[in-house]
């Protein structure tokens, strides 16, 4: 099946209040074009905060930013008045939890029992792990950005988080069993003085991750891709919940796309994408939530590699990333999700928000979602095979859950069908609107996948063992 044919679609952040005082501004994304007449996706702002998106459509002599703005503050009059992210997780903690005080026995995220103990309501009234002092300052921040042979890219993503206002962080390029020099010398001399060059040779993003915490002096470790334009509070956003809370372990942030201008690009936007949306989560192993019943196994709705950030100690307490997960292994992928899990069972939290904002560029062709389909399924079932083998006690907990995620796979792995709309090439709609069909073919590649993460595993786990370089 060929893919939909939509038309290319100009992506744009709309402010609804103006800096200047005026009316809405209208911009395009991070290093796009320009905004054209037609179909528009805008990142909506309110006060400078990503509260949602819309699509729209305006015609040559409209004022785009009108037309978006209409649109936006009906969505947000729908959706009620805009809170805080404190505000929300409260209200979704009495929401889930509304009862006090907390048990002295919780179940954990493996399936036992613990005593608890007692707890004081920590920021944004959620119990913390300990009881926390006054807010601490903005942590060290170290930035870790892994990259194999697309010196053009990384450059762009380095130029990003250049101007971050963040105030004290450092950035960390690891390149990943390069075959030429081009990462080397585009660091070495366009960026001398300013980002740490650190080789790794043994292929695999895992591996490198763990070499450039290694590497990092920060007390937190953000860790973002080379095909990402970070938003300048993007540090910022990322380290204040660490700052807040002592027993946060993980925090996620908003992945939107740079650019909608292939079938390729907007058939992923319309299923998802990597956005987790706007709402804040706090995901607590001491206290599982209720809406998810395969807590903590559905890893792939805490957040994705490309925005993710760990407090050091929790993380290397945690066994740091596996090292036979991950692209450039024969895994497929991975790592990202078992760093979530291994930080959760682990006793830390994990939150997401969508204040910690980066611009994604999607793969542009068919082929490469072909690839992408096929390796989050392999992915998927490689770093829950990774959690079985390198914790063992989480056994009882997964096959406890084992009916309602084959029920969840088969779902999420699904033909997706779309609406009339897509068939004359509408845009994508909302966040996983569906507003496009997913094409069997896709469907069947990621099933694939997932049979064969099991075995992309241990083939990579042999060879980390063996000490040889994936190909």
């Amino acid at each position: 099946m060929s893919l939909p044919a939509p038309r290319p679609i100009s992506v744009a952040e709309l402010d609804l209040d103006a800096p200047d005082g005026g009316g809405p501004a209208l911009r395009p994304a991070p290093g796009g074009p320009p905004v054209v007449p037609g179909d528009v996706y805008a990142l909506v702002r309110l006060r400078g905060r990503p509260v949602a998106t819309v699509v729209g459509a305006y015609a040559a002599g409209d004022d785009p930013a009108e037309v978006l703005a209409a649109l936006a503050r009906r969505r947000l009059a729908d959706a009620g008045p805009p809170r805080t992210d404190a505000e929300r997780l409260a209200a979704s903690r009495q929401d889930r939890h509304p009862t006090e005080p907390v048990p002295r026995t919780v179940s954990r995220a493996d399936g036992r029992t613990a005593t608890a103990p007692r707890r004081t309501p920590g920021p944004d009234g959620h119990p913390a792990a300990t009881a926390p002092g006054p807010t601490d300052p903005a942590p060290h921040l170290s930035v870790v950005l892994a990259t194999r042979e697309r010196p053009r890219s990384l450059a762009r993503a380095l130029d990003s988080l250049l101007v971050q206002d963040h105030p004290d962080h450092e950035l960390i390029v690891v390149d990943n069993a390069p075959r030429t020099s081009g990462t080397h010398d585009l660091v070495t001399r366009q960026y001398a003085g300013r980002v740490r060059y650190v080789r790794e040779d043994t292929p695999g993003l895992a591996v490198a991750h763990n070499t450039g915490l290694a590497a990092a002096r920060g007390a937190v470790v953000a860790f973002t891709d080379d095909d990402v334009i970070a938003d300048p509070h993007w540090l910022t956003a990322l380290a204040e919940p660490f700052a807040a809370d002592p027993g946060l372990g993980c925090v996620t942030g908003l992945i939107l796309p740079a650019r909608l201008r292939t079938p390729a690009q907007i058939l992923l936007e319309s299923h998802g994408g990597f956005a987790k949306g706007f709402a804040p989560r706090l995901y607590d192993p001491a206290r599982p939530p209720a809406d998810e019943p395969l807590f903590p196994f559905t890893a792939g709705g805490f957040g994705s590699g490309a925005n993710m950030a760990f407090r050091a100690e929790a993380l290397r307490r945690a066994g740091g990333f596996d090292p036979a997960t991950g692209t450039g292994t024969p895994a497929k992928g991975g790592d990202d999700l078992y760093a979530f899990v291994a930080v959760l069972t682990a006793g830390f939290r994990l939150r997401y928000t969508a204040d910690a904002l980066v611009w994604h560029h999607h793969r542009d062709t068919w082929q490469d979602l072909r690839n992408q389909a096929y390796g989050y399924g392999a992915g998927l079932t490689a770093y829950l095979t990774a959690t079985l083998v390198r914790s063992p006690r989480l056994l009882p907990a997964l096959l406890a859950r084992l009916p309602r995620g084959l029920a969840y796979a088969r779902t999420m792995t699904a033909r997706r069908g779309g609406t009339e709309e897509a068939a004359s090439g509408s845009v994508p709609g909302e966040h996983r609107a569906h507003h496009h069909p997913w094409p069997a073919a896709l469907s069947r590649l990621e099933r694939r996948g997932m049979l064969y993460g099991p075995i992309g595993y241990a083939k990579a786990r042999i060879r980390t063992r063996r000490g040889k370089a994936t190909p």
